[in-house]
């Protein structure tokens, strides 16, 4: 469905996609994966044809720099940063979108059920919450049932329910004819999402492998973010502490340094000490 061969792409002689060369076949769903400049927003700038770039993009079987338009029709696209009209409803917002791409309207309906809008259909933009926004930008890229979803850093703004949500989601989404490529920087979030991660840094593939290898090979430290009661995070710190763990407060919680066998003990030991831990994630 995808075909990247010796993509390279340089902004005033700073290559940020250096001979970038991947491909991803229908049903599959695709990670890339890298820090802040890795290169994961170029290669999705490229696969939309909105930047020039050197080497060879095919969209189904077509050439995106040759025939930009029609690969752009095969794609849906959620950026990170979404744009939309405040004072529109869910329902307006979508029939504008049809209306500008020369779609009709008749799937308006089906890509609101498909996204769990139906009960903010009639809401103003301006009064969804953040992860709404992001669901009602999977709706928009779904209007013309496309059978290629790039998606920027989909959960990044999100608190932790409405994470889980979006991955709910983008798992149920996936399908035989469709091509999921997801940038993120979370080696737990892509473990989720993904069959395979392609890790970047600094515009080179330097790891393509399953999911839960990624954190072993490249040695990443995880962070376990445990929300508790604020009059007991002082006393989970000095408890974590005494056990052996490199412990921080953070908001609403603890954030503790642990290896990927370490998250459990962490865990362990905090319900060891009878605190109430009423949320968890990791973090790297």
């Amino acid at each position: 469905m995808i075909r990247v061969e010796h993509l390279s792409k340089a902004y005033r002689r700073k290559v940020v996609v250096d001979d970038l060369s991947f491909s991803v076949e229908g049903g599959e769903a695709v990670a890339l994966w890298g820090p802040n400049g890795a290169g994961k927003t170029t290669v999705i700038r490229c696969l939309l044809g909105l930047v020039g770039y050197e080497g060879l993009i095919e969209v189904g079987g077509v050439d995106a720099r040759t025939h930009s338009k029609v690969t752009r029709g095969l794609i849906g696209y959620v950026p990170q940063e979404l744009g939309f009209y405040g004072d529109l409803t869910v329902a307006e917002t979508l029939a504008l979108s049809s209306d500008l791409r020369g779609l009709p309207r008749t799937r308006i309906g089906e890509v609101i059920e498909a996204v769990s809008l139906e009960a903010e259909a009639g809401k103003r933009v301006s009064e969804l919450s953040g992860g709404m926004r992001q669901r009602l930008g999977m709706a928009v890229a779904l209007l013309p049932d496309p059978p290629v979803l790039l998606l920027d850093e989909p959960t990044s703004s999100l608190d932790v329910t409405a994470r889980r949500r979006m991955v709910s989601l983008l798992d149920s989404l996936r399908g035989p004819e469709r091509v999921l490529v997801i940038t993120s920087h979370r080696v737990e979030e892509v473990g989720m999402l993904v069959d395979r991660v392609l890790a970047l840094e600094a515009g080179h593939l330097v790891h393509e492998c399953p999911p839960g290898e990624l954190a072993g090979r490249l040695n990443l430290e995880s962070w376990l973010h445990v929300v508790l009661p604020s009059e007991q995070t002082v006393t989970a710190l000095a408890h974590l502490a005494a056990a052996g763990f490199d412990a921080h407060e953070n908001g609403h919680g603890v954030l503790v340094g642990v290896s990927p066998e370490d998250k459990v003990s962490a865990l362990g030991c905090l319900r060891e000490g009878d605190f109430q831990i009423m949320d968890f994630e990791v973090w790297r």
